[in-house]
């Protein structure tokens, strides 16, 4: 790995610092959703397609504007009157009482610990630039998930707060923006050689980490600073201390 210093450190999350096969898990968590709407008087079938189609509208989104929240509302409310039902109390529940289980079979990689832990003893400023196309308490469950929930993130990217998606170049402007980074300040650490290696585009460093790799355009690692979460953790813990870290304010958790 490179041995420039960093004001501060973006990880991805899902198959990052969280272990698990993507596909899968959207898959559990897209059914999972659909059964609990019919548990409540919901048509699954109808709600799923709703669902699937705010999904498919943040993901498809210009830059710019609304949250992918709202994004994702308005393409809701399109197959379902607002009144029909308490939706925002509805998700918020499902969020804090169900979502957690559909990780119980994720085990935690202990060197994502080590890493977090050399990068915060040594001063390193962390940030969550994870896909933002989940509400914040599902963010918090997949820390959970990876045995980091308490890690001092700075900032963490959801649905309410952004405005744009991965690989969208403007979304890492936006995380960089809001923490008042520069690119030459921060390595993005992720294991998307499409959606993580756009930060490159600004001139972030990047590092892929292979464990749960994904190369959706069949890119290659060529020219890609890449390898394991044990070897990104020994080299986390072989850094010297931050000489100037970045000063974020953190967010309120």
């Amino acid at each position: 790995m490179t041995d420039k210093t960093y004001r501060a450190v973006l990880f991805d999350l899902d198959g990052t610092l969280c272990p698990m096969e993507l596909e899968e898990f959207l898959g559990g968590y897209f059914k999972d959703i659909a059964r609990y709407a019919a548990e409540h008087g919901i048509d699954a079938e109808k709600f799923a397609r709703a669902f699937g189609a705010g999904a498919l509208a943040m993901s498809k989104r210009a830059p710019g504007g609304k949250t992918n929240r709202d994004v994702f509302w308005d393409v809701f409310f399109g197959s379902f009157d607002p009144d029909e039902a308490d939706w925002e109390g509805l998700f918020a529940d499902y969020y804090d009482t169900r979502f957690g289980a559909i990780g119980a079979n994720v085990e935690a990689n202990p060197a994502t610990r080590r890493a977090i832990d050399a990068l915060v003893a040594k001063g390193y400023p962390l940030v969550l630039a994870t896909q933002p196309m989940f509400p914040r308490r599902a963010v918090e469950w997949r820390l959970e998930w990876a045995d980091v929930a308490d890690a001092p993130f700075r900032y963490l990217s959801t649905y309410e707060n952004s405005t744009a998606v991965k690989p969208q170049v403007e979304y890492y402007a936006e995380v960089l923006d809001h923490c008042g980074l520069s690119a030459d300040d921060v390595l993005m650490v992720g294991n998307n050689a499409l959606d993580d290696l756009a930060a490159a585009k600004l001139g972030v460093d990047v590092h892929l980490v292979t464990d749960h790799l994904l190369d959706p355009e069949g890119r290659g690692l060529e020219g890609i600073d890449h390898g394991t979460m044990e070897e990104f953790a020994a080299w986390a813990e072989s850094l010297p201390a931050c000489a100037n870290p970045a000063p974020i304010e953190s967010e309120v958790r």
